[in-house]
């Protein structure tokens, strides 16, 4: 009898809501295989920190890993010990403990069973049902979910690669040798400068963080009270940016200038009015709006805000309105050349960061690049992901949807652009679910296999 599998590539929190959706789901029995370069599987980049000053962005309220359960997450802290509010804003290690134990709780083995695996994905083979890692494994399945997250930021032009270069700070242990003291430059200043300045000033009392980006701004603050999110209105049909800045200008004045609940007022919108963007436009949003859009959307907690102010206070966090132009080895330090406010000028730092997002272009990645070289996926129009029929099934390069292959988070942000946060991923993953299970419950046979997921290694090794 052949149990149905789907293989999930990527095991952040993107694949772990996948998972928690479908073994939920499923009143059947299904293996899923939950595959992840780093062996941080539920955690991914974001919740496998242990710095307990790095924060959900997110209220507790709202982070629930189940879409039919909203209080989910925060019944769970109170169970732990925690008095816990549901406007507290709560470490992001914790969080990576809940996913965990949300996807051991939802498996039933051995009819609802997680294989937890360890490697890179290299290519798929065989009509896209057989994933390739870098190792010689493969791994089997009816059905395969790219579920692979927020890329590394792209190489920086003209940055040489050095021991003090750190080029991505989500790697594991990227920033563990940064205990010297010696002065830090951080490539941008939005969400990820702000953990990489707490934890390395942290680490010791005379580092001093320099963070450089266009425009040196920071991400805001979230209200001590809750917003009240109020109704922008939008024209119908096709949407110009102008027409969303006009309507957002509108909101804030007939709100009193309250910009968090204008802002949280477009939140649950801001797909659709992405969607109804032409590409013209959109490219227009990005080159003169998304910065600014970022930092009042995507905002830190009060006590994040206030461990930034102080870091400032006292000189530890510079902020440098500028881009760099070169880094070249100096010593046991970088010497780095940048335009400042419109003036080049010159100075050493013995650590850089590039803590600039992730790369743009989809095919950045290696694995990606396989599959659009291939045919098998192709990119949105934007590039920033791949593209697919508006459930989550991919497209190949005929733009014909895939029966077998899905995707859902930061892969979508071309289409979707707010797709980022576990608000906006747990919907899509239980969304994806019902498809999931129809995908791998095709007749006996038509995949000519006789068992579930199978991991297995090549004659030889």
């Amino acid at each position: 009898m052949r149990t149905p599998s789907v293989a999930i590539i990527g095991g952040g929190a993107s694949g772990t809501l996948v998972a928690i959706h479908l073994l939920r789901l499923a009143r059947t029995p299904i293996d899923v295989t939950l595959i992840d370069r780093h062996g941080r599987h539920a955690l991914g980049q974001a919740y496998a920190t242990t710095d307990p000053r790095h924060l959900l962005n997110t209220r507790a309220d709202r982070m629930s890993a189940l879409e039919d359960d909203p209080g989910h997450f925060v019944r769970w802290a109170r169970a732990t010990g925690l008095a816990v509010d549901g406007s507290d804003y709560l470490p992001r290690a914790l969080y990576g403990r809940y996913l965990r134990e949300t996807l051991a709780a939802a498996e039933d083995p051995p009819s609802r069973s997680v294989h937890r695996v360890t490697g890179t994905v290299v290519g798929l083979d065989r009509d896209d049902t057989v994933v390739r890692l870098a190792d010689g494994r493969r791994v089997e399945a009816d059905a395969v979910v790219l579920a692979l997250g927020n890329r590394a930021p792209a190489p920086v032009p003209g940055l040489v690669t050095h021991p003090r270069h750190v080029a991505d700070p989500w790697a594991a242990g990227a920033l563990a040798g940064i205990r010297d003291g010696a002065p830090v430059l951080v490539l941008g200043t939005g969400l990820t400068m702000v953990d990489v300045a707490l934890t390395l000033t942290r680490a010791h009392p005379d580092t001093v963080v320099h963070a450089m980006s266009r425009h040196a701004l920071l991400p805001r603050t979230h209200p001590a009270r809750p917003a009240t999110p109020v109704e922008v209105p939008v024209p119908e049909g096709p949407l110009r940016v102008a027409d969303l800045l006009r309507a957002t200008r509108r909101a804030l004045r007939a709100n009193g200038a309250d910009w968090h609940d204008v802002v949280d007022g477009l939140r649950p919108h801001a797909q659709a009015f992405w969607t109804r963007l032409p590409t013209a436009e959109r490219r227009l949003f990005l080159r003169r709006v998304a910065r600014y859009w970022e930092i009042h959307r995507h905002r830190i907690p009060p006590a994040s805000a206030a461990a930034v102010a102080g870091l400032r206070a006292s000189g530890r966090l510079r902020l440098l309105r500028g881009s760099l132009l070169s880094a070249a080895p100096a010593a046991d330090r970088l010497r780095v050349r940048a335009d400042v406010d419109g003036a080049v000028t010159e100075f050493d730092v013995g650590w850089l960061v590039n803590a600039t997002g992730p790369a743009p272009d989809v095919t950045a990645d290696p694995f990606l690049a396989g599959l659009v070289a291939a045919g098998t996926v192709r990119p949105d129009s934007l590039r920033f992901g791949l593209d697919t029929d508006g459930q989550g099934a991919l497209l190949d390069a005929t733009g014909q949807p895939s029966d077998r292959m899905f995707t859902l988070g930061p892969l979508l942000r071309g289409s979707l652009y707010e797709t980022t946060a576990v608000p906006e991923i747990r919907a899509q993953a239980a969304a994806l679910a019902p498809l999931l299970l129809r995908a791998v419950r095709r007749p006996e046979g038509a995949t000519g296999r006789t068992a579930g997921a199978t991991l297995e290694r090549p004659a030889g090794r």
